[in-house]
């Protein structure tokens, strides 16, 4: 099966990916191309942020989704999460900081979240102080906002601080996951393990839904790295890919591409847990900590 979201990587962030893999479901539905637009009042839809308006249907990829003409919101369906019913892949791109490449001074994290077309979708920024991102490095604690394309904050992730290491059970990483905030709506817990990374998504009541399960070594060396996500008869249904995105962007930086696919029927706030898991992984195996640029791993 071909490396998600296909041979060629990732690629220019500014350019659209090629389709992601194909796990066998839902192989007729048509892409989807609009995102609904925001429930009751609120800022002007199709604004991004720190951008001109979104353009008409129709227009050029890698740009913002255009947005629908505000309509009911689906039943059971935390608003702003309406596009997430409609899709099946997500594409997830980290962000460089000059500030942070150039002298090293770590700096709050930011994401572009888009969706197969290479449209943004949703942006997520880490909310966080100076000394605790410079002294804890990527077992820090964290809020994290994500906001759609009219600024409005759909989900909060919340991971508190936890220190890391197989040989301690007691001490395994977490992420509570809000939609809207304020509304918890599912975890992502580590479970123990003594070599794998291993993972629960788990409902609002901490009942366990899925497991996502990685490599012994969770390190992208010239190559792609997945988290298969299992149902709980132990059936793969999908996963999250952290790319190979060069040499360069690998060893300078440590901004991250990311993958995450799941079926199109899935419960939409599994599908925000999911994005919760994504922001994890890349927290605690791929970002970069202290003067010698080591990440973090399963052991230390």
């Amino acid at each position: 099966m071909a490396p998600y979201p296909g041979p060629g990587g990732y690629g220019d962030p500014s350019q659209a990916p090629p389709p992601g893999f194909n796990m066998g479901y839902n192989q007729n539905v048509p892409p989807v191309m609009y995102q609904p637009g925001p429930v009751g009042p609120g800022p002007v839809p199709g604004q991004e942020y720190g951008a001109p308006p979104a353009q008409a249907p129709g227009q050029e990829y890698g740009g913002a989704a255009p947005t629908m003409a505000p309509a009911m919101a689906a039943v059971g369906v935390p608003p702003g999460l309406e596009y997430l019913t409609q899709i099946d892949q997500i594409l997830i791109h980290q962000k460089v900081e000059l500030l942070e490449a150039f002298i090293g001074f770590e700096t709050n994290n930011q994401y572009e979240i888009k969706n197969s077309l290479g449209q943004k979708i949703y942006k997520a920024k880490e909310k966080n102080d100076c000394c605790t991102r410079n002294c804890c490095g990527s077992l820090r604690s964290f809020d994290m906002k994500i906001k759609d394309n009219t600024d409005r904050e759909v989900i909060r992730l919340i991971r508190p601080f936890r220190c890391v290491s197989c040989w301690c059970p007691c001490c395994l990483q977490e992420m509570e996951v809000q939609a809207p905030p304020g509304t918890t709506v599912g975890y992502v817990k580590q479970d123990w393990h003594p070599c794998l990374p291993k993972f629960s998504i788990q409902g609002a009541n901490k009942e366990t839904l899925m497991k996502l399960e990685g490599p012994c070594f969770a390190c992208n060396c010239c190559g792609d790295v997945n988290f298969e996500l299992k149902s709980k008869a132990d059936q793969t249904i999908g996963r999250i890919s952290k790319q190979w995105s060069g040499l360069l962007k690998e060893v300078f930086t440590d901004t991250d591409n990311f993958g995450i696919q799941f079926p199109m029927d899935l419960d939409v706030k599994m599908k925000a847990v999911l994005m919760g898991a994504c922001f994890l992984i890349d927290f605690m195996f791929f970002e970069k900590v202290g003067e010698a640029n080591q990440r973090s791993t399963m052991f230390t």
